[in-house]
């Protein structure tokens, strides 16, 4: 199946599609979280292709979510490393491991991610950086931002529905 690209639409979340939406790219990130910088054992973990990993690979380095770091030149080796910008998918994975414990494991979750300081469960609570109050879909309006090329027109029902969430 041919890959569509998200490049042309105006929307954050297709936008992050273009980069991290292709199957096993968010596994090679969560992966590179997990400490795994080389070829070899990203492709050991994950059983994916060669070719595959390669491709994914590449596009993550162009989009400047990983980067390559030489660590052998005989034989030219290099590990990946996640870059300031890959780190900020940490919410995007983190909140994806919740929903898949909540939905899709029925035996429970298959990891436990704990707050090193103290040893607590570390969930993600999406809280207003303003009040301090938890915030879900409910409490939320979506409003024209200062990036919108059109002057920040949202269409009627998109308005609608997004107040409804």
């Amino acid at each position: 199946m041919e890959r569509k690209s998200f490049a042309e639409m105006d929307c954050s979340v297709a936008q992050c599609l273009e980069v991290v939406g292709e199957w096993w790219s968010l596994l090679i990130v969560r992966d590179a979280f997990l400490g795994v910088t080389r070829f070899d054992e990203f492709q050991r973990r994950l059983g994916i292709s060669r070719n595959v990993l390669h491709q994914r690979l590449d596009r993550l380095v162009d989009a400047g979510v990983l980067v390559k770091v030489p660590y052998s030149t005989k034989p030219p080796r290099s590990e990946y490393r996640l870059t300031p910008r890959g780190k900020d998918l940490w919410p995007v994975l983190t909140a994806m491991r919740q929903w898949g414990d909540q939905h899709a494991a029925p035996n429970g979750p298959p990891v436990s991610v704990v707050h090193t300081a103290c040893g607590s469960s570390a969930p993600i609570d999406n809280v207003c950086s303003s009040c301090g109050a938890r915030v879900t879909a409910r409490d939320v309006a979506v409003v024209p931002g200062l990036g919108r090329p059109d002057g920040g027109v949202l269409g009627r029902r998109t308005r609608a529905r997004a107040t409804r969430a």
